[in-house]
């Protein structure tokens, strides 16, 4: 698998499993980009309508906190931005999928931090929907 071709984005507050995450994607063949989000700063996704890491995205984990409204928006801004077949996970905390289940609704969601085999399995999905890409079927 080629590094260049496959990228994950993984949204992540900084130290909430970043390192276990990014290790196990890279281990499976992916290349990870990380975002810790907007902190201070804006994200150019929404401020300025694009983001490199986005247009080289092949899949997204976020894991950033759906409690703020921007961060919302920056998910909200991926279902539109990305292809429909484009795999994005979000991790949340209990309840949050009943809260936002419009925001979440086609999304893979995951109430609690991924675990090695769910990661695998998004992996799979990633790699599943850029082979359907590259094929044309």
């Amino acid at each position: 698998m080629d590094h260049d071709q496959m990228g994950v984005i993984l949204d992540v507050t900084p130290g909430d499993h970043e390192g276990f995450e990014r290790h196990l994607l890279e281990g499976m063949g992916h290349h990870v980009s990380v975002c810790h989000g907007p902190g201070d700063d804006v994200c150019p996704l929404l401020e300025e309508g694009s983001c490199e890491q986005v247009e080289q995205a092949h899949g997204v984990v976020f894991k950033l906190d759906l409690e703020r409204e921007y961060h919302r928006r920056i998910l909200e801004q991926y279902k539109r931005t990305l292809p429909t077949d484009m795999p994005i996970a979000v991790a949340v905390q209990p309840g949050q999928e009943t809260t936002y289940a419009g925001l979440l609704d086609g999304l893979y969601v995951w109430s609690h931090s991924p675990t090695a085999a769910e990661l695998d399995g998004f992996a799979s999905l990633v790699e599943a929907a850029d082979d359907t890409r590259t094929t044309g079927s």
